[in-house]
């Protein structure tokens, strides 16, 4: 580029998030209908989502500061780490809510959902591997979204916010802004992560052939 001038890391990530999620929407022609398409789905949202909400929170936190920081080491290891634990966050949460749209469309038991969900999972998982950058704690922050699902009673959820209780939460524990902050910030980051998930649950809910998709099995 001109002058050497690059992209901030945070601003190309955000492209390549929207580029994700809408690349997925404009080349996907039929439904969320297997396994794969379903994997995509949660692997490409959840990454929107996360990123999408922790550079804005950022952003706006730090304001004209924000590409600024990024010249800092120790602050761009802790959005690094950051970044990976809150999309495990949203994979988490956006795994539930499909295996509670799955169960509701179809006439299958619970653990055939279950036996779904955590395949699809376990093939996100596999192609992300352990980041060099996600930090000591991306493992066992893995094996509890596992354990999640493991032990997820889907038949005990409703169509709403319910299953989307993680990642409001990772945006407050693990975004690098100092606690003061974050207490006063609290209930409007909640929200602001909420909210990014509508579109998401709007896209699903229209798209989702559930009875093929539970057809396609697990590998």
């Amino acid at each position: 580029m001109a002058g050497g001038w690059q992209i901030p890391e945070p601003l190309a990530a955000i492209g390549r998030a929207l580029r994700d999620y809408l690349g997925g929407r404009r080349v996907r022609a039929v439904a969320v209908a297997d396994r794969r398409e379903l994997r995509k789905f949660l692997e490409t949202r959840a990454s929107y989502v996360s990123q999408m909400s922790l550079y804005g929170y950022l952003r706006t936190r730090t304001g004209v500061r924000f590409p600024e920081l990024f010249s800092d080491d120790v602050f761009v290891a802790s959005i690094n780490q950051a970044k990976w634990h809150i999309w495990l966050a949203c994979l988490s949460d956006l795994a539930v809510y499909a295996g509670l749209l799955i169960l509701r469309r179809t006439k299958s038991s619970s653990d055939a959902v279950r036996d779904l969900m955590r395949s699809a999972l376990d093939e996100v998982l596999a192609s992300v591997g352990t980041p060099d950058d996600a930090g000591p704690d991306f493992d066992a922050h893995a094996d509890r979204v596992r354990a999640r699902l493991a032990l997820c009673d889907w038949s005990g959820l409703d169509d709403d916010e319910s299953a989307f209780s993680e990642s409001p939460e990772a945006l407050v524990r693990y975004a690098p802004v100092i606690d003061e902050l974050k207490v006063l910030d609290a209930p409007i980051v909640r929200n602001s992560v909420r909210f990014r998930w509508q579109e998401v649950r709007r896209d699903l809910r229209r798209d989702l052939d559930a009875e093929r998709v539970l057809a396609s099995g697990s590998p």
